[in-house]
C-alpha cells in the first residue's frame, strides 16, 4: 500500500529503472539528480507530477484515506538525424509499463503519446513524450 508521495514515486522510478536496466538498456534522468546524457545512445527523462488530492475516508483527520491524484511523463531524447524508431520503441516501452496497470496501489490510466515535442534542451535532440495519469491512495 502506498502512503507517502515517496512510495508513489519509488514505485513509479523503480519500474522504470528496472525496466531501463533490460537490454538495450538506456540510461534514465530523474528529478534533482545529477545526470550527464550520453552522446551515443537515446536515453530518459522522468518527471511526476502530483496533482489534487481528495478524501476517500471520512474518519478522524489523521486515520482517513486519500485519492492523490498526479501525472507520470516520460520524455525521451534521441540524436537528430537517426530517425524516431528508437525513440518510439522506448515509448512503446514506458507504455507498456503503465497502461491501464495498478501497481502497489498505484492506478495508471491509459497512456498518452508518444507526442513529438521540439526540445528545449539543444537541436541536437529528437524528443518525444509519454504522460500517464494516475490515483494513488495515501493515508
Amino acid at each position: 500500500m502506498t502512503s507517502t508521495y515517496n512510495d508513489v514515486r519509488a514505485v513509479i522510478e523503480g519500474r522504470i529503472g528496472t525496466e531501463m536496466a533490460n537490454s538495450p538498456a538506456y540510461q534514465v534522468a530523474y528529478p534533482n539528480t545529477a545526470f550527464t546524457p550520453p552522446t551515443d545512445a537515446p536515453w530518459l527523462s522522468v518527471d511526476i507530477e502530483f496533482g489534487d488530492n481528495t478524501y476517500v475516508t471520512l474518519l478522524a483527520p489523521t486515520t482517513g484515506r486519500n485519492r492523490q491524484s498526479g501525472v507520470l511523463t516520460v520524455n525521451i531524447f534521441a540524436d537528430v538525424g537517426t530517425g524516431a524508431a528508437a525513440a518510439y520503441t522506448i515509448a512503446e516501452r514506458i507504455k507498456d509499463l503503465f497502461d491501464r496497470k495498478t501497481v502497489s496501489d498505484v492506478i495508471f490510466d491509459a497512456a498518452s503519446g508518444p507526442s513529438q515535442i521540439a526540445s528545449g534542451l539543444s537541436d541536437s535532440f529528437f524528443q518525444v513524450q509519454v504522460s500517464v495519469s494516475f490515483d494513488a491512495y495515501l493515508s
